[in-house]
């Protein structure tokens, strides 16, 4: 690659490839049962909207590249299964501070990157805390009962108590469902709030499973309660869901997280997890974060992905714009 100093990918990382320090927290609101009354999802709207957007052409060249360089910065590179080990965990960890081969950087003209967090069970927190430590890259820990919510209460504040105290930086919970599909809105406020002030100094991301909430309106209502109660990100799904993020699920989110910022002055980040695998899918959503929310929100610290396999598969088209071969897929291991 034969760019100057004007090369995309470089600007397109020059202001901060990972900003390791957080936007202020959402310090929350009152709960306002008549904003949530009058929240709205006009279903066909809605579709119509996020139909458009993989219709249109892409970016392409030295542009796509500086593109899907942002989007490694953003990912939340995950390993949630029951079968975790240790030594799992650590390659992962060292995935993530060295995402892309040193080669393919080389010829981007780019400086080193990493991903957004590294997202784990509890008990891997303290692995993954001393395989990143001194990288800047936080950990991030699922909790309160994930995935389904279901544990006693009192066990789900205290697990998020313990991972933070294992050096967790952010808390991804999972929210009752329960509470949306009946319309009680002051529990769901409530837990909520819980579980913000149980996260201490961690940021707290508020998965809604929205695959599980039934219509597009509860997921806005559900999100808007969840920002009231402190809320740092909201994120769609735990990945383990049936449905997953959507587009359209996509875009009441942010939404919604546009008329908190217009009420409240407060930036709220938002994370869309599960079924995110290809490159040209994180271009979409990067797409409508810039269109629907504005630059702030293609950084770490206001926009992440929940994934794996995505990062295999960005490395792969980048080393396909350098060489203008795809590789297989071993060339680019994961953990």
């Amino acid at each position: 690659m034969t760019e100057t100093a004007t090369n995309p990918a470089e600007t397109a990382l020059s202001e901060g490839r990972l900003p390791q320090i957080h936007p202020a927290r959402n310090p929350g609101m009152p709960l306002d049962l008549d904003w949530v009354a009058r929240a709205q999802a006009n279903t066909s709207a809605i579709e119509r909207r996020a139909a458009t957007l993989p219709g249109r052409r892409s970016v392409k060249k030295a542009h796509q590249a500086a593109w899907l360089a942002r989007a490694i910065t953003l990912i939340d590179l995950t390993t949630l299964a029951g079968d975790d080990t240790a030594g799992r965990v650590r390659r992962l960890c060292a995935k993530a501070r060295h995402p892309v081969r040193q080669d393919i950087l080389d010829a981007l003209g780019l400086p080193p990157i990493t991903t957004g967090a590294v997202c784990v069970y509890h008990d891997m927190v303290p692995v993954a805390v001393e395989a990143l430590q001194g990288s800047g890259i936080p950990v991030a820990a699922v909790s309160t009962g994930f995935p389904a919510g279901l544990s006693p209460f009192h066990l789900r504040v205290a697990e998020i108590g313990e991972s933070v105290k294992a050096g967790a930086a952010e808390i991804d919970i999972v929210i009752s469902r329960r509470h949306v599909l009946t319309g009680d809105w002051q529990a769901l406020y409530d837990e909520m709030a819980e579980f913000r002030t149980a996260c201490g100094p961690a940021h707290v991301k508020a998965i809604l499973a929205t695959g599980e909430l039934g219509t597009l309106r509860n997921v806005a209502k559900a999100s808007l309660v969840c920002m009231m109660a402190g809320a740092d990100f909201i994120k769609t799904s735990t990945g383990k869901e049936s449905v997953n993020a959507t587009l359209p699920v996509s875009l009441v989110m942010i939404r919604a997280i546009r008329e908190y910022q217009a009420r409240t002055g407060i930036k709220i980040g938002y994370k869309p997890a599960g079924g995110i695998s290809k490159a040209k899918d994180a271009l979409l959503y990067m797409a409508l974060m810039k269109e629907e929310l504005g630059d702030d929100w293609l950084k770490p610290d206001l926009f992440r992905f929940g994934a794996s396999s995505l990062l295999g598969d960005i490395e792969r088209q980048l080393e396909h714009h350098v060489t203008g071969q795809y590789s297989a897929s071993y060339r680019h291991p994961m953990a």
